[in-house]
Protein backbone atom coordinates (compact mmCIF):
# COMPACT_ATOMS: atom_id res chain seq x y z
CA UNK A 1 0.00 0.00 0.00
CA UNK A 2 1.43 3.43 -1.03
CA UNK A 3 1.48 6.21 1.50
CA UNK A 4 -1.30 7.92 -0.24
CA UNK A 5 -3.31 5.31 0.14
CA UNK A 6 -2.28 4.66 3.92
CA UNK A 7 -3.35 8.21 4.34
CA UNK A 8 -6.79 7.94 2.85
CA UNK A 9 -7.36 4.83 5.27
CA UNK A 10 -5.82 6.90 8.61
CA UNK A 11 -8.97 9.58 7.44
CA UNK A 12 -11.55 7.12 7.07
CA UNK A 13 -10.80 5.82 10.58
CA UNK A 14 -11.08 8.68 12.33
CA UNK A 15 -14.45 10.06 10.60
CA UNK A 16 -16.08 6.47 11.74
CA UNK A 17 -14.76 6.85 15.44
CA UNK A 18 -15.78 10.68 15.51
CA UNK A 19 -19.14 9.69 13.93
CA UNK A 20 -19.90 6.75 15.99
CA UNK A 21 -18.69 9.13 19.00
CA UNK A 22 -21.29 11.88 18.25
CA UNK A 23 -24.19 8.92 17.70
CA UNK A 24 -23.58 7.98 21.30
CA UNK A 25 -23.68 11.58 22.52
CA UNK A 26 -26.87 11.95 20.82
CA UNK A 27 -28.74 8.18 22.58
CA UNK A 28 -27.07 8.90 25.38
CA UNK A 29 -25.36 5.57 25.57
CA UNK A 30 -22.50 5.14 27.59
CA UNK A 31 -19.47 3.40 25.89
CA UNK A 32 -19.31 -0.14 26.33
CA UNK A 33 -16.68 -1.13 28.74
CA UNK A 34 -17.33 -4.86 30.02
CA UNK A 35 -14.63 -4.73 33.08
CA UNK A 36 -17.03 -1.47 34.57
CA UNK A 37 -17.99 -2.69 38.52
CA UNK A 38 -21.29 -0.95 39.62
CA UNK A 39 -20.84 1.62 42.32
CA UNK A 40 -22.48 1.48 45.62
CA UNK A 41 -25.76 3.48 44.83
CA UNK A 42 -26.49 1.00 42.05
CA UNK A 43 -26.03 -1.89 44.33
CA UNK A 44 -28.69 0.09 46.75
CA UNK A 45 -31.11 0.68 43.87
CA UNK A 46 -30.81 -2.92 42.98
CA UNK A 47 -31.29 -4.47 46.08
CA UNK A 48 -33.97 -2.03 47.18
CA UNK A 49 -32.06 0.40 49.71
CA UNK A 50 -33.23 3.67 48.10
CA UNK A 51 -32.10 6.64 50.40
CA UNK A 52 -35.52 8.39 49.74
CA UNK A 53 -38.62 8.63 51.90
CA UNK A 54 -39.65 4.93 52.98
CA UNK A 55 -42.70 4.36 51.23
CA UNK A 56 -41.53 6.37 47.65
CA UNK A 57 -39.57 4.20 45.77
CA UNK A 58 -41.35 1.33 43.82
CA UNK A 59 -40.28 -2.08 44.79
CA UNK A 60 -37.30 -3.48 43.52
CA UNK A 61 -36.95 -6.34 40.83
CA UNK A 62 -35.30 -8.91 43.67
CA UNK A 63 -38.47 -7.49 46.06
CA UNK A 64 -40.68 -8.56 44.01
CA UNK A 65 -39.21 -11.79 42.93
CA UNK A 66 -39.22 -12.16 46.96
CA UNK A 67 -43.01 -11.06 48.06
CA UNK A 68 -44.24 -13.13 44.91
CA UNK A 69 -44.89 -15.96 46.96
CA UNK A 70 -47.15 -14.67 49.35
CA UNK A 71 -50.56 -15.23 49.18
CA UNK A 72 -52.80 -11.44 49.04
CA UNK A 73 -55.86 -11.28 51.32
CA UNK A 74 -57.46 -9.95 48.47
CA UNK A 75 -57.75 -13.84 47.09
CA UNK A 76 -60.28 -14.20 50.05
CA UNK A 77 -63.00 -11.60 49.65
CA UNK A 78 -64.99 -12.90 52.72
CA UNK A 79 -62.11 -12.30 55.43
CA UNK A 80 -62.44 -7.93 54.57
CA UNK A 81 -66.19 -9.01 55.43
CA UNK A 82 -65.54 -10.87 58.67
CA UNK A 83 -62.99 -7.71 59.87
CA UNK A 84 -65.61 -5.40 59.04
CA UNK A 85 -68.14 -7.25 61.09
CA UNK A 86 -65.41 -7.46 63.66
CA UNK A 87 -65.13 -3.41 64.11
CA UNK A 88 -68.40 -2.66 64.26
CA UNK A 89 -68.94 -5.30 67.45
CA UNK A 90 -65.16 -3.54 68.63
CA UNK A 91 -66.90 -0.03 68.74
CA UNK A 92 -69.94 -1.07 70.92
CA UNK A 93 -67.93 -3.80 73.33
CA UNK A 94 -65.29 -1.41 74.00
CA UNK A 95 -67.59 1.29 75.04
CA UNK A 96 -68.96 -0.91 77.48
CA UNK A 97 -65.77 -2.15 78.61
CA UNK A 98 -64.28 1.68 79.19
CA UNK A 99 -67.37 3.60 79.57
CA UNK A 100 -66.07 6.17 77.06
CA UNK A 101 -66.60 7.08 74.08
CA UNK A 102 -64.66 4.55 71.50
CA UNK A 103 -63.81 4.75 67.71
CA UNK A 104 -62.15 1.76 66.25
CA UNK A 105 -61.05 1.57 62.37
CA UNK A 106 -59.20 -0.36 60.66
CA UNK A 107 -55.46 1.15 59.05
CA UNK A 108 -54.82 -1.26 56.48
CA UNK A 109 -55.02 -5.16 56.03
CA UNK A 110 -51.69 -6.70 54.48
CA UNK A 111 -49.71 -9.60 53.40
CA UNK A 112 -46.65 -10.71 54.85
CA UNK A 113 -44.14 -13.17 56.20
CA UNK A 114 -44.10 -13.78 59.92
CA UNK A 115 -40.12 -13.43 60.30
CA UNK A 116 -41.13 -10.17 59.17
CA UNK A 117 -44.07 -8.71 61.34
CA UNK A 118 -42.02 -9.96 64.27
CA UNK A 119 -38.90 -7.80 63.32
CA UNK A 120 -41.25 -4.76 62.53
CA UNK A 121 -43.11 -4.81 66.01
CA UNK A 122 -42.30 -1.51 68.22
CA UNK A 123 -41.78 -2.83 71.63
CA UNK A 124 -42.79 -1.92 74.13
CA UNK A 125 -45.71 -3.77 73.42
CA UNK A 126 -47.62 -6.68 74.57
CA UNK A 127 -48.34 -9.96 72.63
CA UNK A 128 -51.50 -12.17 73.04
CA UNK A 129 -51.29 -16.23 71.89
CA UNK A 130 -54.69 -17.00 70.74
CA UNK A 131 -55.40 -20.54 70.05
CA UNK A 132 -58.31 -21.69 67.52
CA UNK A 133 -59.62 -24.85 69.28
CA UNK A 134 -61.68 -25.73 65.81
CA UNK A 135 -59.06 -24.97 63.87
CA UNK A 136 -56.19 -26.07 66.02
CA UNK A 137 -54.01 -23.36 65.66
CA UNK A 138 -52.89 -19.74 66.70
CA UNK A 139 -52.68 -16.77 66.35
CA UNK A 140 -51.25 -13.49 67.80
CA UNK A 141 -53.05 -10.05 69.07
CA UNK A 142 -50.34 -7.41 69.61
CA UNK A 143 -51.36 -4.15 71.87
CA UNK A 144 -48.83 -1.14 71.46
CA UNK A 145 -47.73 0.78 74.61
CA UNK A 146 -49.86 3.98 73.31
CA UNK A 147 -53.04 1.48 73.84
CA UNK A 148 -52.04 -0.69 77.19
CA UNK A 149 -51.04 3.26 78.89
CA UNK A 150 -54.53 4.21 77.66
CA UNK A 151 -56.63 1.70 78.61
CA UNK A 152 -55.04 1.37 81.97
CA UNK A 153 -55.87 5.16 82.74
CA UNK A 154 -59.23 5.33 81.75
CA UNK A 155 -59.74 1.81 83.63
CA UNK A 156 -58.58 3.14 86.68
CA UNK A 157 -59.98 6.06 86.50
CA UNK A 158 -57.91 9.03 84.54
CA UNK A 159 -59.49 12.17 84.09
CA UNK A 160 -61.04 13.08 80.34
CA UNK A 161 -58.73 15.79 78.75
CA UNK A 162 -55.50 14.88 79.49
CA UNK A 163 -52.90 11.96 77.81
CA UNK A 164 -52.58 9.48 79.48
CA UNK A 165 -48.84 9.06 81.36
CA UNK A 166 -46.19 7.17 79.75
CA UNK A 167 -43.50 5.75 81.61
CA UNK A 168 -40.50 4.18 79.29
CA UNK A 169 -38.03 1.86 80.08
CA UNK A 170 -39.49 0.06 82.82
CA UNK A 171 -41.54 -3.84 82.60
CA UNK A 172 -44.94 -3.73 83.02
CA UNK A 173 -46.67 -4.33 86.40
CA UNK A 174 -48.84 -6.71 87.07
CA UNK A 175 -51.96 -4.81 87.26
CA UNK A 176 -51.20 -3.70 83.75
CA UNK A 177 -51.09 -7.04 82.32
CA UNK A 178 -54.43 -7.82 84.04
CA UNK A 179 -56.10 -5.05 82.44
CA UNK A 180 -54.29 -5.63 78.68
CA UNK A 181 -54.98 -9.25 79.56
CA UNK A 182 -58.39 -8.31 79.58
CA UNK A 183 -58.84 -6.01 77.08
CA UNK A 184 -57.66 -8.92 74.81
CA UNK A 185 -60.35 -11.35 76.07
CA UNK A 186 -63.14 -8.58 74.95
CA UNK A 187 -61.03 -8.46 71.62
CA UNK A 188 -61.01 -12.68 71.21
CA UNK A 189 -64.90 -12.77 72.51
CA UNK A 190 -65.65 -10.45 69.30
CA UNK A 191 -63.37 -12.03 66.66
CA UNK A 192 -65.11 -15.33 67.34
CA UNK A 193 -68.48 -13.67 67.29
CA UNK A 194 -67.30 -12.06 63.75
CA UNK A 195 -66.71 -15.65 62.34
CA UNK A 196 -69.51 -17.14 64.05
CA UNK A 197 -72.37 -16.36 60.47
CA UNK A 198 -69.18 -17.55 58.74
CA UNK A 199 -68.41 -20.90 60.97
CA UNK A 200 -68.40 -22.17 64.33
CA UNK A 201 -64.76 -21.42 66.10
CA UNK A 202 -63.59 -19.93 69.53
CA UNK A 203 -60.95 -17.86 70.27
CA UNK A 204 -59.29 -18.51 73.51
CA UNK A 205 -56.69 -16.38 75.33
CA UNK A 206 -53.59 -18.48 75.62
CA UNK A 207 -50.60 -16.69 77.25
CA UNK A 208 -49.26 -13.21 77.46
CA UNK A 209 -45.32 -12.20 76.17
CA UNK A 210 -43.97 -9.36 76.18
CA UNK A 211 -41.00 -10.94 74.04
CA UNK A 212 -41.20 -11.70 70.42
CA UNK A 213 -39.38 -13.87 70.63
CA UNK A 214 -41.58 -15.90 72.63
CA UNK A 215 -44.44 -15.52 70.91
CA UNK A 216 -43.01 -17.23 67.67
CA UNK A 217 -46.44 -19.43 66.24
CA UNK A 218 -45.39 -19.76 63.26
CA UNK A 219 -42.14 -20.74 61.00
CA UNK A 220 -40.49 -17.45 60.12
CA UNK A 221 -41.16 -17.91 56.48
CA UNK A 222 -44.90 -18.42 56.15
CA UNK A 223 -47.60 -16.46 55.29
CA UNK A 224 -49.89 -14.41 57.35
CA UNK A 225 -52.53 -11.87 57.21
CA UNK A 226 -52.00 -8.63 59.29
CA UNK A 227 -55.19 -6.34 60.26
CA UNK A 228 -54.11 -2.87 61.98
CA UNK A 229 -56.62 -1.61 64.10
CA UNK A 230 -56.89 1.98 65.27
CA UNK A 231 -58.67 2.54 68.67
CA UNK A 232 -59.48 6.35 69.45
CA UNK A 233 -60.97 7.32 73.07
CA UNK A 234 -60.82 10.93 72.23
CA UNK A 235 -57.60 12.22 72.61
CA UNK A 236 -56.76 8.84 74.06
CA UNK A 237 -56.05 5.52 72.30
CA UNK A 238 -53.28 3.49 70.37
CA UNK A 239 -53.14 0.96 67.95
CA UNK A 240 -53.92 -2.99 68.22
CA UNK A 241 -53.13 -5.52 65.43
CA UNK A 242 -54.00 -9.46 64.57
CA UNK A 243 -51.84 -11.63 62.79
CA UNK A 244 -53.46 -15.07 61.47
CA UNK A 245 -51.24 -17.45 59.71
CA UNK A 246 -52.49 -18.89 56.56
CA UNK A 247 -52.20 -22.03 57.83
CA UNK A 248 -54.57 -21.35 60.44
CA UNK A 249 -57.17 -19.81 58.07
CA UNK A 250 -56.74 -23.27 56.00
CA UNK A 251 -59.71 -24.95 57.03
CA UNK A 252 -61.79 -22.78 56.14
CA UNK A 253 -60.18 -21.31 53.19
CA UNK A 254 -63.17 -22.62 50.66
CA UNK A 255 -65.92 -20.84 52.93
CA UNK A 256 -63.32 -17.01 52.56
CA UNK A 257 -63.51 -17.54 48.93
CA UNK A 258 -67.41 -16.51 48.44
CA UNK A 259 -68.05 -13.66 47.41
CA UNK A 260 -70.60 -12.66 49.59
CA UNK A 261 -72.03 -15.15 52.63
CA UNK A 262 -73.47 -18.67 51.49
CA UNK A 263 -72.55 -18.54 48.08
CA UNK A 264 -72.21 -21.87 47.41
CA UNK A 265 -74.67 -23.41 50.13
CA UNK A 266 -77.72 -21.28 49.09
CA UNK A 267 -81.11 -22.52 49.27
CA UNK A 268 -83.17 -22.14 46.45
CA UNK A 269 -86.92 -22.59 47.20
CA UNK A 270 -88.23 -22.15 44.06
CA UNK A 271 -86.20 -25.16 42.88
CA UNK A 272 -86.47 -27.25 45.91
CA UNK A 273 -90.62 -27.43 45.14
CA UNK A 274 -90.44 -27.47 41.66
CA UNK A 275 -87.98 -30.99 42.01
CA UNK A 276 -90.41 -32.04 45.32
CA UNK A 277 -93.54 -31.97 42.63
CA UNK A 278 -91.74 -33.75 39.90
CA UNK A 279 -90.85 -36.73 42.54
CA UNK A 280 -94.04 -36.80 43.47
CA UNK A 281 -94.64 -37.38 40.09
CA UNK A 282 -92.06 -40.63 38.80
CA UNK A 283 -92.60 -43.66 38.36
CA UNK A 284 -91.45 -46.50 39.99
CA UNK A 285 -91.29 -50.01 40.15
CA UNK A 286 -92.09 -52.34 43.38
CA UNK A 287 -90.71 -56.07 43.10
CA UNK A 288 -92.57 -58.32 45.37
CA UNK A 289 -89.35 -60.74 46.69
CA UNK A 290 -91.32 -63.78 47.52
CA UNK A 291 -87.48 -66.03 48.47
CA UNK A 292 -83.49 -65.55 47.80
CA UNK A 293 -81.37 -68.06 47.72
CA UNK A 294 -77.61 -68.81 47.42
CA UNK A 295 -76.51 -71.14 45.00
CA UNK A 296 -73.13 -72.49 43.48
CA UNK A 297 -72.55 -71.31 40.59
CA UNK A 298 -71.84 -75.29 39.40
CA UNK A 299 -75.52 -75.26 40.54
CA UNK A 300 -76.41 -72.52 38.49
CA UNK A 301 -74.75 -73.12 34.98
CA UNK A 302 -76.28 -76.58 35.43
CA UNK A 303 -80.27 -75.50 35.11
CA UNK A 304 -81.98 -76.82 32.11
CA UNK A 305 -85.18 -75.66 31.02
CA UNK A 306 -87.95 -77.68 32.64
CA UNK A 307 -86.14 -77.87 35.99
CA UNK A 308 -87.60 -76.53 39.38
CA UNK A 309 -86.48 -74.50 42.25
CA UNK A 310 -88.09 -74.92 45.68
CA UNK A 311 -88.73 -72.09 47.92
CA UNK A 312 -87.73 -71.76 51.46
CA UNK A 313 -90.80 -70.70 53.01
CA UNK A 314 -94.11 -71.97 53.36
CA UNK A 315 -97.54 -71.28 51.87
CA UNK A 316 -98.78 -67.88 53.24
CA UNK A 317 -95.50 -66.30 55.00
CA UNK A 318 -95.27 -63.26 53.93
CA UNK A 319 -93.32 -61.48 51.63
CA UNK A 320 -91.86 -58.15 50.86
CA UNK A 321 -91.71 -55.75 48.84
CA UNK A 322 -88.59 -53.65 47.30
CA UNK A 323 -87.83 -50.75 45.09
CA UNK A 324 -84.34 -51.41 44.10
CA UNK A 325 -81.80 -52.76 46.70
CA UNK A 326 -84.72 -51.35 49.62
CA UNK A 327 -87.74 -52.94 51.33
CA UNK A 328 -90.13 -51.35 51.67
CA UNK A 329 -93.30 -53.42 52.95
CA UNK A 330 -93.96 -56.58 54.45
CA UNK A 331 -97.15 -57.82 52.89
CA UNK A 332 -99.35 -61.15 52.34
CA UNK A 333 -99.64 -62.56 49.07
CA UNK A 334 -103.18 -63.61 47.83
CA UNK A 335 -105.07 -63.12 44.30
CA UNK A 336 -107.78 -60.81 43.18
CA UNK A 337 -109.78 -62.43 40.65
CA UNK A 338 -107.47 -63.69 38.00
CA UNK A 339 -104.20 -62.06 39.06
CA UNK A 340 -102.04 -62.15 42.07
CA UNK A 341 -102.14 -59.54 44.40
CA UNK A 342 -100.19 -58.24 47.70
CA UNK A 343 -101.65 -56.61 51.11
CA UNK A 344 -99.43 -55.04 53.06
CA UNK A 345 -99.12 -55.07 56.65
CA UNK A 346 -96.70 -53.17 57.90
CA UNK A 347 -93.72 -50.64 56.97
CA UNK A 348 -89.96 -51.82 57.10
CA UNK A 349 -87.57 -49.52 58.54
CA UNK A 350 -84.98 -48.26 55.91
CA UNK A 351 -81.89 -49.38 57.49
CA UNK A 352 -83.40 -52.59 58.71
CA UNK A 353 -84.44 -53.65 55.20
CA UNK A 354 -81.34 -53.46 53.17
CA UNK A 355 -79.75 -56.15 51.98
CA UNK A 356 -83.05 -58.14 52.26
Amino acid sequence: MSGEEEDLAAAWGAALEEEGARADEATGAPAPDAARVLNQAEIDSLLGFASGPAGAAEESGIQKIISSGLVSYERLPMLEIVFDRLVRLMSTTLRNFTSDNVEVSIDGIVSLRFADYLNSIPLPAMLGVARADQWDNYGLVVVDSALIYSVVDVLLGGRRGTAAMRIEGRPYTTIERTLVERLIGVFLDDLTSAFEPLCPVEFRFDRLEVNPRFAAISRPSNACVLVRLRVDMEDRGGKLELLLPYATLEPVRELLLQQFMGEKFGRDSIWETHLAEELRGTEIALDVVLDEQVMPLSSVVALRVGDRIALGVAPGAPVRLRCGEVALFEAELGRQEQRLAVRITRELERNRGMGV
